[in-house]
Protein backbone atom coordinates (compact mmCIF):
# COMPACT_ATOMS: atom_id res chain seq x y z
CA UNK A 1 0.00 0.00 0.00
CA UNK A 2 2.75 2.56 0.79
CA UNK A 3 4.32 1.75 -2.60
CA UNK A 4 1.04 2.46 -4.40
CA UNK A 5 0.60 5.72 -2.47
CA UNK A 6 4.16 6.77 -3.32
CA UNK A 7 3.59 6.01 -7.03
CA UNK A 8 0.35 8.02 -7.03
CA UNK A 9 1.94 11.10 -5.49
CA UNK A 10 5.05 11.04 -7.65
CA UNK A 11 3.52 10.08 -11.00
CA UNK A 12 -0.25 9.85 -11.28
CA UNK A 13 -1.32 13.01 -9.44
CA UNK A 14 0.64 15.49 -11.62
CA UNK A 15 -0.50 13.65 -14.74
CA UNK A 16 -4.15 13.88 -13.73
CA UNK A 17 -3.71 17.56 -12.82
CA UNK A 18 -2.09 18.32 -16.21
CA UNK A 19 -4.92 16.44 -17.95
CA UNK A 20 -7.48 18.46 -16.00
CA UNK A 21 -5.87 21.77 -17.02
CA UNK A 22 -5.93 20.66 -20.64
CA UNK A 23 -9.59 19.69 -20.24
CA UNK A 24 -10.77 23.05 -18.83
CA UNK A 25 -9.13 25.46 -21.29
CA UNK A 26 -12.49 26.32 -22.92
CA UNK A 27 -14.14 26.97 -19.55
CA UNK A 28 -14.41 30.21 -17.50
CA UNK A 29 -11.20 31.72 -16.19
CA UNK A 30 -11.89 30.76 -12.59
CA UNK A 31 -11.87 27.09 -13.56
CA UNK A 32 -8.56 27.42 -15.42
CA UNK A 33 -7.04 29.25 -12.44
CA UNK A 34 -8.12 26.37 -10.19
CA UNK A 35 -6.66 23.76 -12.54
CA UNK A 36 -3.37 25.65 -12.83
CA UNK A 37 -3.15 25.96 -9.05
CA UNK A 38 -3.85 22.24 -8.66
CA UNK A 39 -1.03 21.33 -11.05
CA UNK A 40 1.37 23.69 -9.30
CA UNK A 41 0.52 22.18 -5.92
CA UNK A 42 0.83 18.66 -7.33
CA UNK A 43 4.28 19.47 -8.69
CA UNK A 44 5.33 20.92 -5.34
CA UNK A 45 3.99 17.93 -3.42
CA UNK A 46 5.44 15.27 -5.69
CA UNK A 47 9.01 16.53 -5.83
CA UNK A 48 11.27 15.40 -8.70
CA UNK A 49 12.30 19.04 -9.08
CA UNK A 50 15.77 18.08 -10.28
CA UNK A 51 14.22 16.31 -13.28
CA UNK A 52 11.79 19.15 -13.95
CA UNK A 53 14.52 21.77 -13.69
CA UNK A 54 16.59 19.75 -16.16
CA UNK A 55 13.71 19.81 -18.65
CA UNK A 56 13.33 23.57 -18.22
CA UNK A 57 17.07 24.06 -18.81
CA UNK A 58 16.87 21.87 -21.91
CA UNK A 59 14.01 23.91 -23.39
CA UNK A 60 14.87 26.43 -26.12
CA UNK A 61 13.04 29.12 -24.13
CA UNK A 62 15.19 28.74 -21.00
CA UNK A 63 17.59 31.70 -21.30
CA UNK A 64 15.00 34.17 -22.64
CA UNK A 65 12.67 32.99 -19.86
CA UNK A 66 15.35 33.60 -17.23
CA UNK A 67 16.03 37.05 -18.72
CA UNK A 68 12.29 37.88 -18.65
CA UNK A 69 11.90 36.94 -14.97
CA UNK A 70 15.16 38.63 -13.95
CA UNK A 71 14.42 41.87 -15.83
CA UNK A 72 10.90 42.02 -14.38
CA UNK A 73 12.37 41.85 -10.87
CA UNK A 74 15.09 44.41 -11.68
CA UNK A 75 12.50 46.89 -12.98
CA UNK A 76 10.35 46.22 -9.92
CA UNK A 77 13.31 47.17 -7.73
CA UNK A 78 14.56 50.28 -9.54
CA UNK A 79 11.44 51.92 -11.01
CA UNK A 80 8.46 53.58 -9.29
CA UNK A 81 5.49 51.60 -8.02
CA UNK A 82 1.83 52.26 -8.84
CA UNK A 83 -1.61 51.13 -7.61
CA UNK A 84 -1.57 48.42 -10.31
CA UNK A 85 1.99 47.22 -9.58
CA UNK A 86 0.92 44.22 -7.52
CA UNK A 87 -1.66 43.08 -10.06
CA UNK A 88 0.70 43.50 -13.02
CA UNK A 89 3.54 41.75 -11.20
CA UNK A 90 1.21 38.84 -10.45
CA UNK A 91 0.24 38.63 -14.14
CA UNK A 92 3.88 38.80 -15.22
CA UNK A 93 4.91 36.00 -12.87
CA UNK A 94 1.82 33.97 -13.80
CA UNK A 95 2.92 34.21 -17.45
CA UNK A 96 6.39 32.93 -16.55
CA UNK A 97 5.02 30.15 -14.33
CA UNK A 98 2.60 28.94 -17.02
CA UNK A 99 5.44 28.66 -19.53
CA UNK A 100 7.72 26.91 -17.03
CA UNK A 101 5.14 24.37 -15.85
CA UNK A 102 4.34 23.42 -19.45
CA UNK A 103 7.95 22.75 -20.47
CA UNK A 104 8.71 20.96 -17.16
CA UNK A 105 6.04 18.30 -17.76
CA UNK A 106 7.06 14.70 -18.24
CA UNK A 107 6.19 13.11 -21.55
CA UNK A 108 3.20 11.32 -20.00
CA UNK A 109 1.95 14.52 -18.35
CA UNK A 110 2.18 16.47 -21.62
CA UNK A 111 0.35 13.70 -23.45
CA UNK A 112 -2.36 13.78 -20.79
CA UNK A 113 -2.75 17.55 -21.10
CA UNK A 114 -3.21 17.32 -24.87
CA UNK A 115 -5.63 14.42 -24.59
CA UNK A 116 -7.73 16.51 -22.21
CA UNK A 117 -7.56 19.41 -24.67
CA UNK A 118 -8.69 17.29 -27.62
CA UNK A 119 -11.55 15.70 -25.65
CA UNK A 120 -12.91 19.05 -24.46
CA UNK A 121 -12.55 20.48 -27.97
CA UNK A 122 -14.77 17.67 -29.30
CA UNK A 123 -17.29 18.33 -26.52
CA UNK A 124 -17.19 22.06 -27.33
CA UNK A 125 -17.95 21.40 -31.00
CA UNK A 126 -20.90 19.25 -29.92
CA UNK A 127 -22.14 22.06 -27.67
CA UNK A 128 -21.96 24.54 -30.55
CA UNK A 129 -23.92 22.20 -32.80
CA UNK A 130 -26.57 21.64 -30.12
CA UNK A 131 -26.80 25.38 -29.43
CA UNK A 132 -27.56 26.14 -33.08
CA UNK A 133 -29.91 23.19 -33.65
CA UNK A 134 -31.99 22.13 -30.65
CA UNK A 135 -30.84 24.93 -28.32
CA UNK A 136 -29.08 24.88 -24.94
CA UNK A 137 -29.72 26.66 -21.64
CA UNK A 138 -27.51 29.73 -21.19
CA UNK A 139 -25.10 28.40 -18.56
CA UNK A 140 -21.87 30.16 -17.58
CA UNK A 141 -19.81 26.99 -17.96
CA UNK A 142 -20.25 26.90 -21.75
CA UNK A 143 -21.47 30.41 -22.63
CA UNK A 144 -18.11 31.52 -24.08
CA UNK A 145 -18.05 28.42 -26.28
CA UNK A 146 -21.52 28.72 -27.78
CA UNK A 147 -21.71 32.51 -28.27
CA UNK A 148 -19.14 35.30 -28.67
CA UNK A 149 -18.74 36.93 -25.25
CA UNK A 150 -15.47 38.81 -25.07
CA UNK A 151 -11.89 37.65 -24.62
CA UNK A 152 -12.76 34.18 -23.33
CA UNK A 153 -14.59 33.49 -26.57
CA UNK A 154 -11.62 34.90 -28.50
CA UNK A 155 -9.45 32.42 -26.59
CA UNK A 156 -11.75 29.59 -27.60
CA UNK A 157 -11.68 30.68 -31.24
CA UNK A 158 -7.86 30.75 -31.10
CA UNK A 159 -7.84 27.23 -29.65
CA UNK A 160 -10.06 26.06 -32.51
CA UNK A 161 -7.65 27.75 -34.92
CA UNK A 162 -4.74 25.88 -33.33
CA UNK A 163 -6.65 22.62 -33.70
CA UNK A 164 -7.33 23.44 -37.35
CA UNK A 165 -3.61 24.07 -37.91
CA UNK A 166 -2.82 20.80 -36.09
CA UNK A 167 -5.15 18.90 -38.42
CA UNK A 168 -3.53 20.59 -41.44
CA UNK A 169 -0.09 19.47 -40.24
CA UNK A 170 -1.31 15.87 -40.10
CA UNK A 171 -2.99 16.25 -43.50
CA UNK A 172 0.26 17.45 -45.06
CA UNK A 173 2.12 14.55 -43.45
CA UNK A 174 -0.42 12.07 -44.80
CA UNK A 175 0.03 13.47 -48.30
CA UNK A 176 3.80 13.28 -47.95
CA UNK A 177 3.83 9.60 -46.94
CA UNK A 178 0.58 8.38 -48.45
CA UNK A 179 1.89 4.97 -49.52
CA UNK A 180 2.94 3.99 -46.01
CA UNK A 181 0.25 5.78 -43.99
CA UNK A 182 -3.42 5.50 -44.67
CA UNK A 183 -2.71 8.30 -47.07
CA UNK A 184 -5.26 10.13 -49.13
CA UNK A 185 -8.18 9.18 -46.89
CA UNK A 186 -6.31 10.41 -43.84
CA UNK A 187 -5.41 13.65 -45.62
CA UNK A 188 -9.04 14.27 -46.59
CA UNK A 189 -10.20 13.66 -43.02
CA UNK A 190 -7.51 15.95 -41.60
CA UNK A 191 -8.19 18.79 -44.04
CA UNK A 192 -11.92 18.41 -43.37
CA UNK A 193 -11.14 19.11 -39.71
CA UNK A 194 -9.19 22.19 -40.75
CA UNK A 195 -12.18 23.36 -42.79
CA UNK A 196 -14.40 22.73 -39.78
CA UNK A 197 -12.12 24.94 -37.67
CA UNK A 198 -12.39 27.68 -40.30
CA UNK A 199 -16.19 27.50 -40.14
CA UNK A 200 -16.12 27.65 -36.35
CA UNK A 201 -14.00 30.82 -36.25
CA UNK A 202 -15.98 32.42 -39.07
CA UNK A 203 -19.53 31.60 -38.01
CA UNK A 204 -19.85 30.28 -34.45
CA UNK A 205 -17.09 32.36 -32.80
CA UNK A 206 -16.19 34.99 -35.41
CA UNK A 207 -12.61 36.13 -34.79
CA UNK A 208 -10.42 37.91 -37.31
CA UNK A 209 -7.32 37.16 -35.23
CA UNK A 210 -8.09 33.44 -35.30
CA UNK A 211 -8.66 33.40 -39.06
CA UNK A 212 -5.36 35.21 -39.65
CA UNK A 213 -3.53 32.94 -37.22
CA UNK A 214 -4.93 29.81 -38.85
CA UNK A 215 -3.97 30.95 -42.37
CA UNK A 216 -0.45 31.87 -41.25
CA UNK A 217 -0.02 28.58 -39.38
CA UNK A 218 -1.06 26.45 -42.36
CA UNK A 219 1.27 28.37 -44.68
CA UNK A 220 4.09 28.03 -42.13
CA UNK A 221 3.45 24.27 -41.85
CA UNK A 222 3.92 23.96 -45.61
CA UNK A 223 7.22 25.82 -45.44
CA UNK A 224 8.35 23.73 -42.46
CA UNK A 225 7.55 20.43 -44.16
CA UNK A 226 9.03 21.21 -47.58
CA UNK A 227 11.82 23.55 -46.52
CA UNK A 228 14.19 22.01 -49.09
CA UNK A 229 11.63 21.71 -51.89
CA UNK A 230 10.83 25.24 -53.01
CA UNK A 231 8.67 23.99 -55.87
CA UNK A 232 6.39 22.22 -53.42
CA UNK A 233 6.39 25.20 -51.07
CA UNK A 234 5.36 27.49 -53.92
CA UNK A 235 2.56 25.14 -54.97
CA UNK A 236 1.33 24.73 -51.39
CA UNK A 237 1.34 28.49 -50.76
CA UNK A 238 -0.57 29.08 -54.00
CA UNK A 239 -3.20 26.59 -52.82
CA UNK A 240 -3.40 28.23 -49.37
CA UNK A 241 -3.67 31.69 -50.97
CA UNK A 242 -6.41 30.46 -53.30
CA UNK A 243 -8.38 28.99 -50.41
CA UNK A 244 -8.02 32.22 -48.44
CA UNK A 245 -9.10 34.26 -51.48
CA UNK A 246 -12.10 32.00 -51.97
CA UNK A 247 -12.97 32.41 -48.30
CA UNK A 248 -12.76 36.19 -48.57
CA UNK A 249 -14.87 36.15 -51.72
CA UNK A 250 -17.52 33.91 -50.18
CA UNK A 251 -17.41 35.50 -46.75
CA UNK A 252 -20.90 36.15 -45.31
CA UNK A 253 -22.28 39.65 -45.82
CA UNK A 254 -22.11 40.38 -42.08
CA UNK A 255 -18.40 39.61 -41.95
CA UNK A 256 -17.74 41.52 -45.18
CA UNK A 257 -19.29 44.48 -43.42
CA UNK A 258 -17.06 43.85 -40.38
CA UNK A 259 -13.88 43.94 -42.46
CA UNK A 260 -15.03 46.97 -44.44
CA UNK A 261 -15.97 48.68 -41.19
CA UNK A 262 -12.54 47.85 -39.77
CA UNK A 263 -10.75 49.47 -42.69
CA UNK A 264 -13.01 52.50 -42.39
CA UNK A 265 -12.23 52.69 -38.66
CA UNK A 266 -8.49 52.75 -39.41
CA UNK A 267 -8.98 55.56 -41.91
CA UNK A 268 -10.99 57.48 -39.32
CA UNK A 269 -8.33 56.93 -36.63
CA UNK A 270 -5.56 58.17 -38.92
CA UNK A 271 -7.68 61.25 -39.60
CA UNK A 272 -7.95 61.93 -35.86
CA UNK A 273 -11.39 60.51 -35.12
CA UNK A 274 -11.77 58.89 -31.69
CA UNK A 275 -14.34 56.20 -30.89
CA UNK A 276 -14.73 52.93 -29.03
CA UNK A 277 -14.66 50.92 -32.25
CA UNK A 278 -12.23 48.01 -32.12
CA UNK A 279 -9.73 49.11 -34.74
CA UNK A 280 -9.87 52.78 -33.73
CA UNK A 281 -9.09 51.98 -30.09
CA UNK A 282 -6.29 49.61 -31.14
CA UNK A 283 -4.76 52.31 -33.33
CA UNK A 284 -4.55 54.68 -30.37
CA UNK A 285 -3.43 52.00 -27.91
CA UNK A 286 -0.56 50.88 -30.16
CA UNK A 287 0.54 54.43 -30.93
CA UNK A 288 0.37 55.75 -27.36
CA UNK A 289 1.94 52.62 -25.82
CA UNK A 290 4.81 52.79 -28.31
CA UNK A 291 5.34 56.41 -27.27
CA UNK A 292 5.48 55.31 -23.63
CA UNK A 293 8.17 52.76 -24.43
CA UNK A 294 10.26 55.19 -26.47
CA UNK A 295 10.09 57.87 -23.77
CA UNK A 296 11.59 55.48 -21.18
CA UNK A 297 13.54 53.01 -23.35
CA UNK A 298 15.99 51.68 -20.75
CA UNK A 299 13.76 50.41 -17.94
CA UNK A 300 10.28 51.67 -18.79
CA UNK A 301 7.87 53.47 -16.52
CA UNK A 302 7.77 50.65 -13.97
CA UNK A 303 5.71 47.51 -13.38
CA UNK A 304 2.05 48.52 -13.22
CA UNK A 305 2.59 51.87 -14.93
CA UNK A 306 0.63 51.23 -18.11
CA UNK A 307 -2.85 51.92 -16.71
CA UNK A 308 -2.02 55.27 -15.10
CA UNK A 309 0.02 56.41 -18.10
CA UNK A 310 -2.76 55.37 -20.46
CA UNK A 311 -5.43 57.22 -18.49
CA UNK A 312 -3.26 60.36 -18.53
CA UNK A 313 -2.65 60.21 -22.29
CA UNK A 314 -5.63 58.51 -23.92
CA UNK A 315 -8.72 60.20 -25.30
CA UNK A 316 -11.43 60.21 -22.63
CA UNK A 317 -13.78 57.93 -24.56
CA UNK A 318 -11.33 55.01 -24.49
CA UNK A 319 -9.35 55.80 -21.32
CA UNK A 320 -11.13 52.99 -19.44
CA UNK A 321 -9.13 50.30 -21.31
CA UNK A 322 -6.87 48.29 -19.01
CA UNK A 323 -4.49 46.62 -21.48
CA UNK A 324 -3.06 47.62 -24.88
CA UNK A 325 -3.97 44.45 -26.83
CA UNK A 326 -0.28 43.82 -27.58
CA UNK A 327 1.66 42.14 -24.79
CA UNK A 328 5.05 43.06 -26.23
CA UNK A 329 4.15 46.75 -26.12
CA UNK A 330 2.63 46.30 -22.64
CA UNK A 331 5.92 44.87 -21.42
CA UNK A 332 7.93 47.52 -23.31
CA UNK A 333 5.99 50.41 -21.75
CA UNK A 334 6.51 49.04 -18.25
CA UNK A 335 10.02 47.56 -18.56
CA UNK A 336 11.54 49.41 -21.50
CA UNK A 337 12.89 48.06 -24.76
CA UNK A 338 14.72 45.24 -22.88
CA UNK A 339 11.35 44.09 -21.54
CA UNK A 340 9.85 44.16 -25.04
CA UNK A 341 12.81 42.17 -26.38
CA UNK A 342 12.96 39.45 -23.71
CA UNK A 343 9.25 38.65 -23.97
CA UNK A 344 9.47 38.52 -27.75
CA UNK A 345 12.64 36.40 -27.49
CA UNK A 346 10.77 33.70 -25.54
CA UNK A 347 8.30 33.13 -28.36
CA UNK A 348 10.96 33.43 -31.07
CA UNK A 349 13.09 30.85 -29.23
CA UNK A 350 10.06 28.55 -29.14
CA UNK A 351 9.57 29.07 -32.87
CA UNK A 352 13.23 28.28 -33.49
CA UNK A 353 13.00 25.15 -31.36
CA UNK A 354 10.11 23.90 -33.49
CA UNK A 355 11.82 24.88 -36.74
CA UNK A 356 15.03 23.03 -35.90
CA UNK A 357 13.20 19.74 -35.57
CA UNK A 358 12.14 18.81 -39.08
CA UNK A 359 9.53 16.16 -38.27
CA UNK A 360 5.89 16.19 -37.27
CA UNK A 361 6.49 16.91 -33.58
CA UNK A 362 8.68 19.89 -34.47
CA UNK A 363 6.15 21.12 -37.01
CA UNK A 364 3.34 21.04 -34.48
CA UNK A 365 5.46 22.93 -31.96
CA UNK A 366 6.30 25.47 -34.66
CA UNK A 367 2.69 26.19 -35.67
CA UNK A 368 1.58 26.35 -32.02
CA UNK A 369 4.20 28.96 -31.20
CA UNK A 370 3.35 30.92 -34.36
CA UNK A 371 -0.34 30.94 -33.39
CA UNK A 372 0.59 32.22 -29.94
CA UNK A 373 2.93 34.85 -31.42
CA UNK A 374 0.14 36.10 -33.71
CA UNK A 375 -2.38 36.29 -30.85
CA UNK A 376 0.10 38.03 -28.54
CA UNK A 377 0.85 40.65 -31.20
CA UNK A 378 -2.76 41.73 -31.74
CA UNK A 379 -4.39 40.79 -28.46
CA UNK A 380 -3.49 40.26 -24.81
CA UNK A 381 -2.88 36.53 -25.20
CA UNK A 382 -0.47 36.42 -22.24
CA UNK A 383 -1.53 39.36 -20.03
CA UNK A 384 -5.26 38.58 -20.01
CA UNK A 385 -5.77 35.46 -17.90
CA UNK A 386 -8.89 34.56 -19.90
CA UNK A 387 -6.54 33.75 -22.79
CA UNK A 388 -3.25 33.51 -20.90
CA UNK A 389 -4.23 30.44 -18.84
CA UNK A 390 -5.39 28.50 -21.91
CA UNK A 391 -3.78 29.22 -25.28
CA UNK A 392 -0.19 29.72 -23.98
CA UNK A 393 -0.52 26.63 -21.77
CA UNK A 394 -1.50 24.44 -24.74
CA UNK A 395 1.05 26.06 -27.09
CA UNK A 396 3.92 25.45 -24.68
CA UNK A 397 2.78 21.85 -24.12
CA UNK A 398 3.06 21.44 -27.92
CA UNK A 399 6.56 22.88 -27.64
CA UNK A 400 7.34 20.49 -24.78
CA UNK A 401 6.50 17.48 -26.96
CA UNK A 402 8.68 18.86 -29.75
CA UNK A 403 11.64 18.29 -27.43
CA UNK A 404 10.83 14.59 -26.98
CA UNK A 405 12.60 11.94 -29.04
CA UNK A 406 10.70 9.59 -31.30
CA UNK A 407 6.97 10.08 -31.96
CA UNK A 408 5.39 11.60 -28.84
CA UNK A 409 2.20 12.51 -30.72
CA UNK A 410 1.50 8.83 -31.41
CA UNK A 411 0.41 8.64 -27.76
CA UNK A 412 -1.86 11.68 -27.95
CA UNK A 413 -4.22 10.77 -30.79
CA UNK A 414 -6.43 7.71 -31.35
CA UNK A 415 -4.76 4.70 -32.93
CA UNK A 416 -6.20 5.36 -36.40
CA UNK A 417 -4.22 8.61 -36.60
CA UNK A 418 -0.87 7.23 -35.45
CA UNK A 419 1.95 7.04 -37.99
CA UNK A 420 3.85 3.81 -38.30
CA UNK A 421 7.08 3.76 -36.29
CA UNK A 422 9.81 5.74 -38.02
CA UNK A 423 7.60 7.07 -40.81
CA UNK A 424 7.68 10.76 -40.01
CA UNK A 425 11.30 10.62 -38.94
CA UNK A 426 12.15 9.11 -42.29
CA UNK A 427 10.21 11.85 -44.05
CA UNK A 428 12.25 14.40 -42.13
CA UNK A 429 15.55 12.72 -42.86
CA UNK A 430 15.93 11.45 -39.27
CA UNK A 431 16.32 7.96 -37.91
CA UNK A 432 13.41 6.46 -36.02
CA UNK A 433 15.17 6.97 -32.72
CA UNK A 434 16.53 10.39 -33.56
CA UNK A 435 16.97 12.82 -30.70
CA UNK A 436 15.38 16.26 -30.83
CA UNK A 437 17.67 19.20 -31.54
CA UNK A 438 20.07 20.27 -28.85
CA UNK A 439 18.59 23.13 -26.82
CA UNK A 440 19.77 26.68 -27.46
Amino acid sequence: MPVVRHWFWRSALPRYAATLWGFVVFMPVGVTYAAATLLFMAMLACGRWHERAARLRASPIFWPWVAYVAWTLVVLAIRPHYPQTGENLAHGLRIALTMAMAVMLTREEAVGALRGFIVVAAISVLLIVLKHTVGLPDLQIWRSVTIMTGNKSINNALLFALLGATAAVFGLAYLHRQRRWFGAHGAVAAFAMTLGAVLLVRLALPSRTSLIGLALAVAAACIHQWRKRWDRIALALIVVAAVVALGVWKIPAVQQQQFASGLHELEQAQAGTVSEDSWVSRFYMYRITTQMMLEKPVAGWGIGAWTSQWKARAPAVISYKNMPHDDFLWMGAQAGIPGFVVLLAILLAGLWGGWRRADLAGRLGFVAMLTLLTATSVNSALRDAQIGLALPWIAFVYLRLSQEAGHPWSKVLPGTLRPASGEDAAAAGLSAGAQPPRPL
